[in-house]
């Protein structure tokens, strides 16, 4: 008898310790899976119409907050040292101010371009890959190196900078982000017929870590004219 009641302690306090064990697994696995973040409102404004509802777009009222959320990397291309640099949020937004497209490719990835308010040359393409829990967004910049040569000159020479909310390895960049920046770089600025030439390219980490790369490593300047005219003309 004195066995049995023995047994049964044993077992009484066990069994909680496997119930507080199976809950753990159980918790560890719903840990494993992340909640998506919502940014599925994007794809609303991909097309049709035939390039998207860029201009609803940049109105629409989550849009900066969107911004200011994935785009926290220090910036020190725009604005100046003595009047101040602008967050890399309100940066985007400039360079976006004046809208031109919005595209979607292969049902994850969006493309928004746009252009600074009057001067069109400095330019600005949001990148977002929503096929992640946590998608990867991207903001590249052209801007335009002020020495000798004004923007509507061939030869005059531009600064690709790109940033991330995640750290991308240098040589290990998305073949979807090159192949959009191929893309929008073969189309001149609003207004224009010349193509830019970028001629330095800085990938930046999410910590402000700026990385020299060449141009077309990021995809800058490497559509030719017979593919630009494909994409136009599928």
């Amino acid at each position: 008898m004195r066995f049995h009641l023995q047994l049964a302690a044993v077992l009484l306090t066990l069994t909680p310790m496997a119930t507080i064990g199976q809950i753990s697994l159980s918790d560890l696995k719903k840990e494993k899976k992340p909640p998506k973040e919502n940014v599925e409102w994007l794809w609303q404004y991909s097309p049709p119409p035939p390039d998207g509802r860029e201009n609803q777009l940049v109105l629409d009222p989550r849009f900066r907050p969107f911004l200011a959320q994935y785009l926290t990397a220090p910036q020190s291309f725009w604005g100046s040292q003595k009047a101040g640099y602008k967050s890399l949020a309100e940066t985007a937004l400039d360079f976006l101010s004046v809208p031109d497209k919005v595209l979607a490719d292969e049902n994850r990835y969006v493309t928004i371009t746009g252009c600074v308010y009057r001067f069109c040359p400095a330019r600005g393409l949001l990148w977002v890959d929503l096929g992640n829990p946590h998608p990867l967004v991207v903001f590249a910049a052209i801007d335009w190196v002020k020495d000798n040569k004004t923007p509507d000159q061939p030869d005059a020479e531009y600064t690709m900078w790109v940033f991330a909310n995640h750290p991308i390895d240098p040589d290990h960049i998305p073949a979807a982000l090159t192949h959009s920046i191929a893309r929008w770089t073969a189309q001149p600025p609003s207004g224009s017929t010349v193509i830019q030439q970028i001629t330095n390219a800085i990938l930046v980490d999410p910590d402000g870590t700026p990385h020299q790369i060449t141009p077309a490593t990021i995809g800058a300047n490497t559509f030719t004219k017979s593919q630009t005219e494909q994409k136009a003309h599928p």
